[in-house]
């Protein structure tokens, strides 16, 4: 049997000031970013933390939540959910299952303290770049650009809102 890399993957979108998100859930709406999200993510062990996990209020579809969360005492009756109280175990977790489905991706699903956390973990991120400042409360570390490549860009025109962009990031 050939051992498979598992990849890590941040999901983001994040506002030019480094803005992702304002009182508990994203400060836009992006129909074709949620579209992209679900497409990225779907029959992969998804990473979040406990405040990410609560404002989408279940686990998604067709995918493993690992929750992250320094509360021992808080728990989720769900056969598509587990709970980590480290990262480290988190993305332990994530790997065997990423390994036993067959997938060679984890997803990193927010919020900013779990992208924190798992940069030095992360080999790739899949940015949503919301060519705006957008009035935020919570914010994405800014990424070394020494650390990273940029190895594609799809221009979105919004006419109902910023312009965006999906860009992938690569580990240098």
């Amino acid at each position: 049997m050939i051992a498979t890399k598992i990849e890590r993957v941040a999901v983001v979108a994040a506002a030019q000031n480094g803005a992702i998100g304002k009182d508990g859930w994203m400060p836009w709406e992006l129909p074709e970013d949620l579209k992209r999200f679900k497409a990225l993510t779907l029959g992969k062990p998804m990473i979040m933390g406990r405040v990410t996990f609560e404002a989408i209020g279940r686990p998604l579809p067709k995918r493993t939540t690992i929750v992250v969360t320094r509360d021992t005492g808080w728990s989720f009756d769900h056969d598509n959910l587990r709970v980590c109280h480290t990262i480290e175990s988190a993305i332990k977790l994530g790997d065997e299952i990423a390994a036993k489905d067959g997938v060679n991706e984890v997803i990193i699903a927010g919020g900013a303290q779990i992208y924190h956390l798992a940069m030095p973990h992360t080999t790739r991120y899949e940015l949503t770049e919301v060519h705006d400042d957008i009035d935020g409360d919570t914010f994405l570390d800014p990424l070394p650009a020494d650390e990273w490549s940029e190895t594609a860009r799809e221009k979105i025109s919004n006419p109902d809102g910023p312009d965006y962009s999906f860009v992938t990031l690569t580990r240098r």
